[in-house]
């Protein structure tokens, strides 16, 4: 998580009134806070989170609010102000700002107070405004409006007068004048702190201000539980992208280094899920010091061509080809063909290499050269045409988007794949029809817009032939769900996938579709199937034995899968206060939410026999005998 509001990223401003608006921080422009006022985009760029500003008036020719950074003494002095009270005799020197707070901390002003008659305890005090003594009286809503117009003193002058012109000051008591001052304050304060934008603040976010349906009321805990129970980590580095490495490693070292952190992930909450477990594996916020995804810095024609002449320096020489100088070189398209032409393969996922197609002098990629890693990967399973993963826009990921940029970490770790792929891929007429390889020569006679097509298709169907190959062949680290789809039908293709001891968890709103999935996995069941299997199952293969479909009496295999087990877990607010402890009564509803885990196993073939020397009791017993 980054630790600067960075350009272009969005961010949650919490105002004082609690409500949270989330909002793109996009240079050069104005944020508008409603009554509160607005300010430039660019004075809380670049700077730390969590961090409480205040708007100060408007300056003279100036039709913004600047901004004034609210010191940690200055927020909490009414909680030090009571506390040195308490624990200070009378006449004690008040708290005042030191250091950095006193020369961030506003200018003090001629101090009043209301002060009890009969005890001479404080009641209410102001130091920042002079105040005449009608404001003793009570203000009127014509007054009050007024002063909001005005809005001097960020509020404070407002707050000061409220507080004063009010009648039975005198009459509250400690706790009910605290009270009333922090309702005065949420409402006419102005002042507001900037909090990021991480997977926390958005399941509140979308729980408690948008459409909880859409995240299928999923809270805070259940995304924990779901992440700790599917073990999800970060799973390494992937070895393809380190040139340096020089070790020679076996077939069964190499299978078993691709098939490390690697998660399969069934998700319905619009992309919650995914960026969730994305964040657990460290893939979710882009470089903080790296471009920002989808935008393109603005350059100058001289350095345009200075990297030019350093691409054309990079290239080999063998693999140069003369420039067509007849024509003008084509800018619209910088792919060509996956032919190469004596050039060597480098280790890193994204290949570039020399080609001479079209009669361009351009570093060209190739089409068949897939942008993605092989370990520390997440593998949505959808079904509709293109995954619902709208969230992840909250983070400079868009992956409906062509001209993402290939720098942001999911880009190269998040793969897609339709439930037709994943089953019967011959069905798909993306994965079936290839796309064919076409002569450089016929290639150069082409369009621009016909070339880049044709790249374009090439580059797709190698992406998706890699997807589907690489998910069907299985070796997952785990199994993470959250989906209104039946659990049954899910496990029945995805359990096939998973690796040898990888975990297993589930989401639903729901507990019934989660207690039939937990039958089907019961050990009454599993000694019913070890016991009198199925005669469909009679006579086949382990392997046959996974992908089986399953009947009436068995819907899935019960042997592949240990440990069913069924659970919730729910935070709940408590007041806390002597004889009224209770938990509070303006907590929301919704679903409870239940997450089912399990684990996957490889049964034994064959007859399984203990071996061993067994001691009986009646050998023990003769030999005490015989002493």
């Amino acid at each position: 998580m980054h630790s600067l509001v960075q350009p272009h990223a969005w961010v949650a401003l919490k105002l004082p009134s609690g409500n949270l608006r989330v909002l793109q921080v996009t240079p050069n422009t104005t944020i508008s806070l409603g009554k509160y006022g607005s300010f430039p985009s660019n004075l809380i760029i670049h700077r730390p989170f969590h961090l409480t500003y205040e708007l100060q008036d408007k300056q003279p020719g100036e039709n913004f609010n600047r901004l004034r950074i609210v010191p940690a003494s200055e927020l909490y002095s009414d909680i030090l102000s009571s506390s040195a009270s308490t624990s200070s005799p009378e006449g004690a020197t008040p708290i005042t700002n030191d250091g950095e707070d006193a020369e961030n901390a506003p200018p003090t002003g001629i101090e009043y107070s209301l002060v009890d008659p009969e005890s001479g305890a404080v009641v209410a005090r102001t130091d920042r405004a002079e105040l005449d003594a009608s404001a003793r009286q009570t203000l009127s809503t014509e007054e009050i409006e007024a002063l909001k117009k005005d809005g001097t003193d960020a509020g404070r002058d407002l707050i000061a007068k409220l507080l004063l012109s009010h009648t039975a000051i005198d009459q509250k008591t400690e706790y009910s004048l605290a009270k009333y001052k922090l309702l005065k304050t949420k409402k006419y304060i102005r002042r507001f702190s900037v909090l990021p934008m991480d997977i926390p603040m958005l399941t509140h976010w979308q729980l408690e201000a948008k459409d909880a349906s859409k995240i299928l009321d999923m809270r805070e805990e259940m995304l924990g539980l779901l992440g700790c129970w599917a073990n999800v980590h970060f799973g390494g580095e992937d070895r393809c992208e380190n040139e340096n490495a020089q070790e020679v490693e076996s077939s069964e070292q190499v299978s078993a280094r691709r098939t490390a952190g690697r998660w399969l992930i069934v998700d319905d909450t619009g992309g919650l899920l995914v960026a969730a477990m994305a964040e657990r594996m460290g893939i979710l916020y882009p470089h903080e010091n790296g471009p920002v995804p989808g935008k393109t810095e603005p350059t100058s024609l001289s350095a345009s061509r200075k990297e030019f002449s350093n691409h054309q320096e990079a290239a080999p020489k063998a693999a140069n080809p003369p420039l067509n100088t007849g024509s003008e070189p084509d800018k619209t398209n910088a792919d060509t063909t996956s032919q190469s032409q004596g050039t060597t393969e480098p280790k890193s996922s994204f290949q570039v290499t020399r080609r001479s197609s079209h009669g361009e002098g351009k570093p060209r990629s190739d089409d068949l050269k897939v942008p993605f890693v092989h370990s520390n990967t997440l593998t949505v399973i959808h079904a509709n045409q293109q995954p619902n993963l709208t969230f992840l826009r909250e983070y400079g990921f868009d992956i409906t988007n062509p001209t993402q940029a290939p720098d942001h970490p999911l880009a190269s770790h998040l793969m897609t794949i339709s439930w037709l792929q994943l089953v019967e891929p011959e069905l798909d007429p993306t994965y079936t029809s290839e796309i064919p390889t076409i002569s450089p020569e016929v290639l150069r006679s082409w369009k621009a817009n016909r070339r880049g097509t044709y790249h374009r298709k090439r580059r797709r169907w190698a992406k998706i032939r890699h997807i589907v190959d690489t998910t069907r062949k299985g070796e997952f680290s785990g199994l993470v769900v959250a989906s209104t789809m039946d659990p049954i039908s899910i496990m029945r293709y995805a359990v096939p996938l998973l690796a040898g001891g990888a975990p297993i968890a589930i989401y639903s709103q729901s507990i019934e579709p989660l207690t039939a999935l937990v039958d089907c996995y019961s050990i009454a069941r599993r000694a019913a199937w070890v016991s009198n299997p199925p005669e469909e199952a009679v006579g086949k293969s382990s392997e046959e034995l996974e992908h089986w479909p399953g009947n009436e009496d068995f819907p899935l295999n019960p042997s592949l899968v240990l440990g069913a087990s069924l659970q919730t877990s729910r935070v709940r607010k408590w007041q806390v206060l002597p004889g009224r402890t209770h938990p509070l009564m303006t907590g929301r509803g919704g679903a409870e939410g239940y997450v089912f885990t399990a684990w996957r196993v490889k049964p034994a073939e064959g007859k399984v026999e203990a071996r061993g020397k067994a001691r009986t009791k009646k050998r023990k017993v003769d030999e005490t005998m015989k002493e």
